[in-house]
């Protein structure tokens, strides 16, 4: 009995781990109504799968590779398809504009004006009247233009040119470097070493190294300690 779960529970975790290869990398918000049922379902069935000491496992497989072959179907051709996209994701729909609130959209949409709030409290808008445009997005989340007077200032603003900026380059991970990424700055492992004894650390004291765009190194230490904030408790 026990290896027979052993043996089902291994299976059901290879076979969910395919589906979600299958299915995208997408997060919880980013699914869609099709990707959310069939992630329970799924889910279902391979719990099932795993616990079922009777049955044969071979039904559970193919339903789950239905599922899959369904969600890679669905999203395949939503990329490839405006039509197919609008039919099995929706459009997104404008909830409120230039001052006017659209009740029947909200009532389409099944939300009703305190949760509208809420969604706009959330993204930082307490007052309707700085707000130019909302729109519900597919995956259910409400995007929200404020007017221009009303928008945070950029550097564009001002007047003012930044420097480009580029993501920043690991060059130390839990002590070890990581060669690999030195293709990505002009360091190499003698000048990197050399930085890191400017700042008073050696290579098995760092826990994370990184290189920024200027070639400046910013430098974690190990601490082994652990740090607690009263302030959330």
């Amino acid at each position: 009995m026990v290896m027979r779960i052993l043996y089902t529970s291994v299976l059901s975790v290879i076979a969910m781990f395919i589906f979600t290869k299958i299915a995208g990398n997408r997060q919880v918000s980013q699914m869609n109504l099709y990707d959310y049922i069939s992630g329970i379902t799924v889910g279902s069935i391979a719990a099932d799968l795993a616990i079922d000491l009777e049955g044969e496992y071979w039904p559970a497989l193919v339903a789950i590779a239905v599922y899959a072959a369904f969600a890679f179907f669905i999203n395949f051709s939503s990329c490839k398809s405006a039509l197919l996209r609008n039919f099995f994701n929706g459009k997104p729909m404008i909830l409120f504009e230039h001052g006017k609130l659209y009740e029947k959209n909200l009532l389409h949409a099944r939300i009703d004006t305190a949760e509208f709030l809420t969604q706009c409290r959330t993204a930082g808008y307490f007052d309707l009247s700085q707000v130019d445009t909302a729109i519900l997005e597919t995956n259910g989340h409400i995007s929200i233009l404020p007017k221009a007077e009303h928008r945070p200032a950029t550097p564009a603003d001002l007047s003012i040119y930044p420097d480009a900026e580029h993501p920043c380059t690991t060059l130390v991970m839990d002590g070890r470097i990581l060669r690999q990424n030195f293709k990505f700055c002009t360091l190499n492992e003698t000048t990197l070493l050399q930085k890191l004894k400017q700042q008073g650390f050696a290579l098995e004291d760092v826990f994370l190294a990184t290189c920024n765009a200027k070639q400046e190194i910013f430098v974690c230490p190990r601490t082994g300690a652990r740090m607690v904030h009263e302030m959330f408790e």
